[in-house]
């Protein structure tokens, strides 16, 4: 089975693809990546085919993470149906999404804070306004989102624990 997982914020240049590289990098470490299938988008096309910001792209770097080859695209050019797991940045990302599904059957759709002890429901700010700090505050909650995320994976398809090899 293929776990299909989508990150979605605003404009995908920050948050989500921030997300989608920091959730990818968890999946290497576990020799996960077979399993999964993980994108990011935004819910406007204002920013399409442009790369992360560059203060994204730095502050991955940090943690040996790179970005710097995704391309910002809208979730108008996905078949949401097609995703197991959708984690959005904020309430606002979250109530787009839910839209598309009323009515319909819809995949998982979870604030990324959900899985993080105390902090469920919390949004994850955008830092784009803001100073590179913004970017290592949210750098850091993806981090402890992500891996919740797939500790989460793991109770509910526990064949990955099978699976899995930390390294």
């Amino acid at each position: 089975m293929h776990i299909k997982v989508l990150f979605i914020c605003y404009e995908n240049i920050c948050r989500s693809p921030m997300a989608e590289g920091i959730f990818t990098d968890f999946l290497a470490r576990y020799n996960l990546l077979h399993c999964f299938s993980v994108s990011s988008a935004g819910t406007v096309s204002y920013q399409q085919g442009s790369p992360p910001d560059e203060r994204a792209i730095a502050v991955l770097s940090s943690l040996g993470i790179d970005i710097s080859c995704l391309r910002a695209r809208s979730i108008l050019d996905l078949d949401l149906y097609s995703f197991d797991w959708i984690f959005v940045m904020d309430h606002e990302n979250y109530e787009e999404i839910s839209s598309f599904f009323i009515g319909h059957e819809r995949p998982r759709i979870h604030l990324i804070m959900d899985f993080v002890e105390g902090r469920s429901g919390e949004e994850v700010s955008d830092p784009y306004y803001g100073s590179s700090k913004g970017f290592d505050r949210v750098m850091h909650d993806l981090v402890i989102a992500s891996e919740q995320i797939l500790f989460k994976m793991f109770e509910h398809y526990p064949y990955l624990t099978a699976q899995s090899t930390r390294s």
